[in-house]
């Protein structure tokens, strides 16, 4: 065994040498484990860390198997919606029911984000394209409202996997956790709003391109939006009825199976198009991420790698706030994941402090407020690619939004 401190110091350079290689998030935070279990464990122990990770007769292991189970649920039902085509039904039928090219280009996003999926921003640039022609936007514009509007759903959005594994490994329920973000995404909105349309000219569309069959857009956009919203009111009622279910995930991962039935039922799913997404590694990457936040949080207790925060803190050498906020959003930063961000931010912190409601919603915006904004995020890099738009033009919206978001969270942690 070698020092906590160098074990962690050389376990976050393997971290970012793997995540230069570009590697799957699963196996950039199940090989970081175990290498800092081999550098930080007696080896003898390691077998059983692993294991009583995910053992189903104690309380951390059923949780890590529901929020594995729950993530794989949520990625499965995101693929089916694609395969389905339903999506696109949600999409098309939002800009035609929608008279203001404004509340499209920001709902349109958005409404693609209720899918988690890596660079998923790519679905919603052509959409977005088509809308913002109607306002002659300039390709910067277009590409900072795709992306700014895509990534404000997921701090409110109940089944999204960051913030399932947020709650889980900070012990606060996902209805505690969004309460106190619903401040914070409003101000996002209201940011991206101003920044994205600032001295734009208001153009109104034409009567005769949304007058006809709206009844029927309607019918066919809550047709095609009800498995999510089974899944979100599912979701919620199960974790406000039982707090058990809550504490250990099984109210997400119950809500996301009615949701799958609902899709399944709803779209009359073949077979054939329901076995499809099972052929990809991505919906398995997904979940052994899930795995590899949990097995990083029980190598780090176990080698006691907290303590040496703990010292910091308690010796005034840092304070609680940098801890809570520098830490996951740089995180968040250099993996270009809100969960990897999450996962380690919250594994580095447990034994420090006891997480609540404001806590753990500080440590998950914070992390994910760092992911919006990395280069290594998959949707900037696509955005960026598609419109055409340098890094730096888009970073000058980017960065604006991003200081004004986290200045409210900081209100919302200090004063609600």
């Amino acid at each position: 065994m070698v020092d906590p401190a160098v074990a962690i110091g050389a376990s976050l350079c393997f971290l970012l040498i793997l995540l230069y290689k570009r590697l799957n998030l699963g196996i950039v935070l199940n090989a970081t484990a175990l290498f800092l279990a081999v550098l930080a464990l007696d080896w003898n122990r390691i077998p059983g860390v692993i294991y009583a990770t995910a053992d189903p007769m104690t309380f951390d292991g059923r949780l890590t198997l529901s929020v594995v189970l729950a993530t794989f649920s949520v990625m499965l039902l995101s693929q089916l919606y694609k395969e389905t085509g339903m999506i696109n039904t949600l999409s098309e039928n939002i800009s035609k029911i929608l008279k203001n090219p404004r509340v499209v280009l920001c709902i349109l996003p958005a409404i693609i984000g209720l899918l988690p999926v890596a660079g998923g921003a790519l679905m919603s640039a052509p959409l977005v394209d088509t809308e913002a022609e109607k306002l002659k936007l300039k390709p910067d514009r277009k590409a900072y409202i795709n992306l700014w509007f895509r990534h404000t759903i997921f701090p409110v959005y109940p089944i999204s996997q960051p913030i399932i594994v947020a709650a889980a490994l900070t012990g606060v329920a996902v209805p505690a956790i969004i309460l106190r973000q619903i401040p914070v995404v409003l101000v996002m909105v209201a940011t991206g709003y101003i920044i994205g349309f600032w001295r734009v000219s208001h153009t109104k569309i034409q009567e005769e391109d949304i007058a006809k069959a709206e009844g029927a857009r309607m019918k066919q956009f809550f047709t095609a939006f009800s498995p999510i919203m089974i899944t979100i009111v599912a979701a919620v009622a199960l974790g406000g009825i039982s707090r058990d279910l809550s504490r250990q995930g099984f109210d997400v991962l119950i809500a996301t199976i009615v949701g799958l039935a609902a899709l399944i039922l709803i779209s009359r799913l073949s077979f054939k198009v329901f076995a499809k997404p099972f052929k990809s590694w991505s919906i398995y990457g997904i979940a052994f991420a899930a795995y590899g936040a949990f097995l990083l949080r029980s190598i780090m207790v176990n080698a006691g790698i907290s303590q040496i925060f703990q010292n910091f803190v308690s010796n005034g050498n840092i304070d609680v706030i940098l801890l809570l906020t520098l830490v996951p959003a740089t995180l968040g930063l250099l993996t270009g994941s809100p969960q990897g961000g999450v996962a380690i931010g919250a594994s580095i912190l447990t034994g420090i402090l006891t997480f609540s409601p404001k806590i753990a919603a500080l440590v998950y915006i914070s992390a994910y407020l760092g992911y919006t904004i990395a280069p290594t995020h998959l949707c900037f890099t696509f955005t960026a690619q598609y419109f055409k738009c340098p890094l730096g033009r888009l970073y000058r919206y980017v960065i604006p939004s991003f200081a004004v978001t986290f200045a409210a969270a900081l209100i919302v942690y200090f004063f609600l």
